[in-house]
């Protein structure tokens, strides 16, 4: 772990998954001023929004962290200007193949850039394409999820690429006896996001607070998609009546795309913005029932709204511990 806090500038390689309406302000300075290291969800953020939330981020914290941003965002390049602006020392890119220029953008302001590989393949490309890290995430995490579990994608690409570069693991990830496990496989870090929501310190509204404590692992069921022509993602989150209001939605729109009221493209950016807005309800209004409770697998360990600090130092302690009780 030394090698991944090292990369990171922080006390301990703890990554704070960067989930959207949860991971800002409050929740990323509480993990950095912790010993880890926080990232900023830019999401759907306006470069106007973002400046104003690493501005902000920097009040309440001196310590590193960093800022994810999603390949598809139209405004990339802005945003990466945006975070040169603040001399973020770390920007993590998320979702798909990084675009064009992408990563020369970002390496040239001096930032290092972290980016995620849900498959081998696609992590040697990313190496010869400059990255200086990567985040490996199972199907155990929640939000958009891949196909392949956590442990088998740690089993097959550590070995492979630990040596080159540090990788962070991510996905279900929930006691520090986890985190020592992949740390001897060979990874400089993990990256946890469903175990900080009931951070006290976490804006997520009360009743999302209170679903996440109540519920179980078997609770965080994966959406399914009902039209080969409308890809889905496939989103983790708990089991309420959104998911029931996603499959109507998708029917709803796929309807639309047979009578050619709308065009692929739009069908496909209706199905996105679905979940934006869904997310949005549940974390910030608390409506759990019609919101999407975006959640990983890890949730039935999350047992009660507690300091950051206390379950960076929980984790650690499980860790030392599972690695102590090896060496004897």
């Amino acid at each position: 772990m030394a090698r991944g806090a090292a990369f990171l500038g922080s006390q301990v390689a703890i990554l704070g998954g960067a989930m959207s309406w949860v991971s800002e302000r409050n929740l990323v300075s509480a993990i950095s001023n912790a010993g880890g290291f926080g990232v900023i969800a830019c999401g759907a953020m306006t470069p106007a929004l973002l400046d104003t939330e690493i501005a902000a981020t920097k009040a309440l914290t001196t310590k590193p962290f960093g800022v994810n941003l999603i390949t598809m965002h139209p405004d990339l390049f802005a945003l990466i200007e945006v975070c040169a602006k603040h001399q973020v020392t770390h920007v993590v890119l998320a979702g798909g193949l990084p675009p064009k220029g992408s990563i020369e953008a970002i390496k040239a302001t001096g930032a290092k850039l972290i980016a995620f590989a849900p498959a081998l393949s696609l992590a040697k490309k990313l190496i010869r394409s400059g990255v200086d890290a990567l985040v490996i995430e199972g199907m155990e995490a929640g939000g958009h999820i891949g196909p392949v579990s956590t442990s088998v994608l740690a089993q097959e690409m550590l070995p492979e690429i630990a040596d080159q570069i540090p990788v962070f693991v991510a996905g279900g990830i929930g006691r520090g006896e986890a985190i020592a496990g992949y740390l001897d496989q060979g990874a400089a870090g993990v990256q946890l996001g469903t175990r900080f929501v009931c951070g006290t310190e976490s804006i997520a509204h009360p009743n999302f607070k209170k679903a996440f404590i109540r519920a179980s692992a078997r609770d965080a069921v994966a959406s399914v998609q009902l039209d080969p022509r409308l890809p889905v993602i496939p989103v983790r989150a708990l089991k309420n009546a959104g998911g029931e209001l996603f499959t109507a939605k998708q029917r709803e729109v796929a309807g639309h795309l047979d009578a050619g009221r709308v065009e692929m493209m739009e069908a496909q950016l209706q199905i996105e913005h679905y979940w934006a807005g869904a997310l949005r309800r549940a974390v910030i209004d608390g409506d759990i029932e019609h919101g999407s409770v975006m959640a990983g697998q890890s949730v039935g360990m999350v047992k009660k709204e507690e300091p950051v600090a206390d379950i960076i130092a929980t984790l650690m302690a499980e860790a030392a511990s599972a690695l102590e009780a090896r060496a004897a």
